[in-house]
């Protein structure tokens, strides 16, 4: 062979060597794993951000990865405050299964106003009860909670390799050094927490490599204490009031998070790992009634009314689900264990109950049949407000169900039934329970129903305290 025939050779060679190497890294690529970052913000509302409406608060960021992904409009959380939401969401299970049914005691409130004995509350998630973390884990994902966790002391326990923050506490005793609940130490006198979660989240990524990672961002703002960070104070003392909305100090909390969730986003990007990441977005329950409105829906924290339950949520995933649509299918964050296992390629352990389902075919068109969603709360929460029940209670011990356009409320008291056409009334104004009792006997039935078939505890002993007026 000549000269110039063996520089061809050799050129040959070298192209397919190229060309193979490129054909196994896309194999590599197409076949790894996902990232998964699941951001879960405390008591943040339906309406507290610009994607779902208000021109009070600003959140450019979770704005802008809003629109690129797919945006709920009817999603819910499980349940109203914040321990019970996060373990259905967790678990993928309704409450009756873990027992979980709020925050510490359920004998909340003067005793001589609660007619009923509550059910008791399991302040831990049972150990038996596999968790997300614990699946993906054994995946082959490398799994990190940042922020609020409160089912468990700690959740190096259940799952998670690296852990920023989590404990039992439902909320830090400040934003500012001492963070006194949260196990952080901060690195100056007057450093935000909100900031030092992102700052060690970000240090978390930094480490996975090539590895696939599962990031549960769950940060402790925006819930009280309302401690405002100090420089964007002013843009919003002299804002206008949009909707009920006008608490400044709240609303440099809800920037700041957007900020925070800006800089992860940015380093995702700058990392080449965004392109491969899935991010869900959700809120645990409704926004706190006497911080922020979340007009029309009816309520705030605590109620299950729309304004106690239903949550901002989209999903993103550059490639393989659209972009800015929005969907009206009622979903809840019992989906997000199914959803992340559907999109992880892992299957839901034997024996394991899920109460939810994938959203995935749903984003990608696929039709479903409708189904109803229900709350059971057989447990009294103290502080209401003018659009709660009463003024006493953000809530009493009672059900409720969704199916298509109605909703349904009973209470166990005194078998108090409400119903509303949330069609024609977002805000629950109308009770439609004596005008349409059909509706109101078919619904009851189909809680009733679903009470038995999954065991769900309902109290019926009577208060010996309780002093009727």
């Amino acid at each position: 062979m000549n000269l110039r025939g063996s520089f061809i050779g050799l050129l040959m060679v070298g192209m397919f060597l190229q060309l193979q190497a490129f054909s196994n890294n896309s194999t590599k690529s197409k076949n790894k794993k996902p990232n998964i970052l699941l951001i879960n913000i405390d008591d943040m509302g339906w309406r507290d951000v610009g994607f779902m409406g208000s021109e009070y608060y600003e959140t450019p960021n979770i704005d802008k990865l809003a629109s690129e992904g797919i945006i709920f409009t009817n999603a819910y959380a499980a349940a109203s405050n914040c321990a019970p939401s996060r373990a259905c969401m967790m678990s993928g299970q309704w409450p009756q299964r873990h027992g979980i049914y709020t925050v510490g005691n359920s004998e909340r409130g003067k005793s001589a106003t609660r007619k009923l004995i509550p059910v008791k509350n399991n302040e831990y998630i049972p150990d038996d009860n596999i968790l997300i973390p614990e699946i993906l884990k054994k995946a082959g994902y490398t799994t990190c909670h940042a922020g609020k966790w409160h089912l468990s002391d700690d959740p190096l326990l259940r799952g998670f390799d690296v852990n920023i923050g989590g404990c039992h506490a439902g909320n830090p005793g400040s934003y500012y050094p001492p963070y006194k609940r949260v196990p952080l130490d901060a690195p100056s006198e007057d450093y935000y927490l909100t900031n030092l979660i992102m700052d060690k989240t970000i240090g978390f990524l930094k480490s996975t490599g090539d590895k696939p990672f599962f990031m549960y961002y769950s940060p402790y703002a925006v819930h009280s204490p309302i401690q405002p960070v100090k420089k964007l104070l002013p843009k919003y003392k002299n804002k206008p009031e949009w909707n009920g909305q006008n608490n400044a100090k709240y609303a440099t909390m809800v920037e700041n998070l957007d900020i925070q969730i800006g800089r992860m986003i940015d380093y995702l990007k700058e990392s080449g790992k965004l392109k491969n990441t899935f991010i869900l977005f959700i809120s645990d329950n409704g926004g706190v009634y006497r911080f922020t409105k979340q007009w029309p829906l009816r309520a705030g924290k605590g109620s299950y009314y729309e304004g106690g339950i239903r949550e901002p949520m989209f999903v993103r995933w550059p490639g393989v689900i659209p972009q800015g649509k929005k969907i009206d299918v009622p979903v809840t964050n019992l989906d997000v264990m199914p959803t992340l296992l559907h999109v992880a390629g892992v299957n839901v352990p034997g024996g394991k109950t899920i109460d939810g389902r994938s959203v995935l075919p749903v984003i990608k068109g696929a039709r479903i049949a409708s189904r109803p969603l229900f709350w059971h709360f057989p447990i009294y929460l103290e502080g209401g407000n003018i659009e709660t029940q009463d003024k006493m209670f953000r809530t009493r011990p009672g059900s409720a169900i969704r199916l298509g356009d109605w909703k349904l409320i009973q209470y166990f008291e005194n078998n108090d039934i409400e119903l509303y056409n949330l069609k024609d009334d977002i805000g629950e104004k109308n009770n439609l329970a004596e005008s349409n009792p059909e509706k109101a006997k078919e619904l009851v039935k189909m809680l009733e129903s679903w009470r038995t078939k999954t065991g769900a505890p309902v109290p019926t002993e009577l208060n010996p305290d309780y002093i009727e007026k």
